[in-house]
């Protein structure tokens, strides 16, 4: 799968989709976990396939999670970093990796990225799903956001926002 990925063009989804098909099986998590920290060449692609496992039904395990969450530094690419905040709501921040998610998310709150940035609120707000102590300082951060921010970070704040937050 490696080989695979290495020859993505990097915007080709439909080849993406063609080695997702090829390649799922009872160990693509666990392979696709290893990859995305294993090789920057294939990061993006890597990240890809897990969002699309994720949300096509696939469960990834809670050390696979914590091994994700604990390298979430070392991603290289905007795109990777947006990939993994949209899937966190498949990913639940356990408290022995919450320092490096809540790092994580701060982070990218200020990424020259209006979609990473989007995607760091609505992490935000998984985040306090887990952790309430977070609640007050992400309404804040949304208050902030709704006066500051570009349209489209507004508009993923407006979604969380109208799910009951």
């Amino acid at each position: 799968m490696k080989r695979k990925l290495e020859q993505w063009d990097g915007k080709d989804v439909k080849y993406l989709e063609k080695v997702y098909k090829q390649e799922k099986s009872d160990k693509f998590i666990a392979n696709i976990v290893i990859l995305i920290h294993e090789n920057e060449l294939v990061q993006n692609a890597a990240t890809w396939l897990l969002k699309r496992a994720l949300e096509d039904g696939s469960v990834i395990s809670q050390s696979q999670i914590e091994y994700i969450y604990k390298n979430v530094d070392k991603l290289d690419f905007w795109e990777s970093k947006l990939h993994i905040l949209q899937i966190m709501q498949y990913m639940k921040v356990s408290k022995k990796v919450k320092v490096q998610v809540e790092r994580f998310l701060r982070d990218n709150l200020t990424d020259s990225n209006k979609f990473v940035r989007a995607w760091s609120y609505n992490g935000f707000y998984e985040l306090c799903l887990v952790f309430p102590e977070y609640k007050d300082e992400v309404k804040n951060f949304f208050e902030m956001a709704m006066r500051d921010e570009a349209p489209s970070v507004r508009s993923r704040i407006c979604n969380i926002m109208k799910s009951g937050f």
